[in-house]
C-alpha cells in the first residue's frame, strides 16, 4: 500500500500510517489540533503544533531536518489540509495529509494516548456558540428590537461561509480561549476504540 494523491495533495489512511509506525523507523507526525483536543486523544510521538498559533516558516525550518515525508493530522482533516497548504507555501513540500484525522484513527480502533482535560470538543463548542448567538439574536429581535435579528443572520452567513470554504472563524477564535489551553499532565496510553 502506498500513500495516495488527492487533489494535488498526497494523503495516507490512518491504517497505513499505523502500519508504518509499527514497522519502526523514525516518522514525523504533526498534529495541528488544539492542546485540549490533543490531550483527549493523540497518536504516540505526534508533535503538537496548533493551527491557531501556526508559524509555517518557522515550522518548515524546524522540520527540514526530520525524516520525510511529514505526516500532518487534525481531528477530521480540514485543519491538517490548511496546515499542509501553508507548509508547502513555506517550502516544506513533502507533506502527507492523514485522511479523516484523529476521528478516523479512533474509529479504526488504532492505539492512542490520552491526557484528561474535561473540555468538550472544539466542534461541539462551535455548535453551542452558534446556537446561543442565533437564539439570542432571535429572542432580542422578537422582544426588544428587530435590529437584533442581524446577529442571527450574521451567524448564519458565517456558517454558510465555513461550509463552503472549509474555514471556520468561530473555531479559530474558540481555539484560542483559555479553557482550550492545557496544563501539563502525564499521558495515558489507551485503546481509542470506545
Amino acid at each position: 500500500m502506498q500513500a495516495a494523491k488527492h487533489k494535488d495533495m498526497t494523503t495516507i489512511s490512518p491504517e497505513l500510517l499505523h502500519e508504518k509506525l509499527v514497522a519502526g523507523g523514525r516518522l514525523c507526525l504533526v498534529d495541528v489540533r488544539t492542546p485540549v483536543e490533543f490531550a483527549a486523544a493523540h497518536v504516540a510521538d505526534a508533535r503538537l503544533k496548533p493551527l491557531e498559533s501556526f508559524k509555517p516558516q518557522e515550522l518548515a525550518r524546524e522540520l527540514s531536518q526530520e525524516p520525510k515525508p511529514i505526516y500532518v493530522m487534525c481531528q477530521s482533516g480540514t485543519r491538517a489540509k490548511q496546515a499542509v497548504e501553508k507548509l508547502e507555501i513555506a517550502g516544506c513540500h513533502e507533506c502527507v495529509l492523514v485522511e479523516g484525522g484523529m476521528s478516523r484513527w479512533q474509529k479504526a480502533g488504532l492505539p492512542c494516548e490520552r491526557q484528561p482535560s474535561g473540555v468538550i470538543s472544539l466542534e461541539r463548542q462551535v455548535r453551542i456558540a452558534a446556537g446561543i448567538l442565533v437564539l439570542t439574536g432571535t429572542l432580542l429581535g422578537a422582544f426588544v428590537h428587530s435590529g437584533f435579528l442581524v446577529l442571527s443572520g450574521f451567524v448564519g452567513a458565517g456558517l454558510i461561509f465555513a461550509g463552503v470554504s472549509d474555514k471556520c472563524g468561530m473555531a479559530m477564535i474558540l481555539a484560542r480561549m483559555p479553557w482550550n489551553q492545557l496544563k501539563k499532565t502525564t499521558p495515558v496510553t489507551c485503546d481509542c476504540a470506545q
